[in-house]
């Protein structure tokens, strides 16, 4: 038997082209009457550039400047009434660390059914050096997720 689907996880990295993926999370969630956590990982910066990052980096201001972001698109979604209930939306997180890992954490803590989340795909050479968050997500997920490409324009 499948599962229910209560509570989607929607991982974001707030680019211009996030709310797409954003209306397909709002648009399952309406479907299966379910809730909606928003997550924003700030990536942790690699401990080589650390060392040579003099001046401190102000993880509170990037914070709330995420925040102000994801309130933003939330408005934008949903100032057509026609796109669906701003209620559905139970948590907003922004948190610093590791993509993948954060998103993996966030679903076991907040017991999340699903993942939707949107996909760049900025080709091969990018994601042979630097991999790809939805495939490490994908890969290590055990629950479902939804993978939304994002449209270039």
């Amino acid at each position: 038997m499948i599962p229910k689907i209560k509570r989607i996880l929607h991982a974001t990295d707030l680019s211009t082209n996030a709310v797409y993926s954003f209306q397909y999370a709002v648009d399952t969630a309406e479907k299966y009457d379910a809730e909606i956590i928003i997550l924003h990982v700030i990536e942790e910066e690699p401990a080589a550039v650390r060392v040579y990052n003099i001046q401190e980096r102000d993880v509170a201001a990037l914070k709330e400047k995420a925040l102000k972001e994801l309130n933003r698109y939330i408005g934008e979604v949903f100032q057509n009434e026609s796109q669906g209930r701003a209620d559905c939306i139970k948590g907003i997180d922004v948190k610093e660390g590791y993509p993948a890992e954060e998103i993996l954490k966030t679903v076991d803590e907040q017991n999340c059914d699903m993942i939707v989340m949107g996909d760049h795909g900025k080709g091969f050479l990018t994601h042979a050096f630097l991999g790809s968050v939805a495939e490490r997500v994908l890969r290590s997920s055990r629950k479902p997720v939804l993978i939304i490409p994002l449209p270039e324009q």
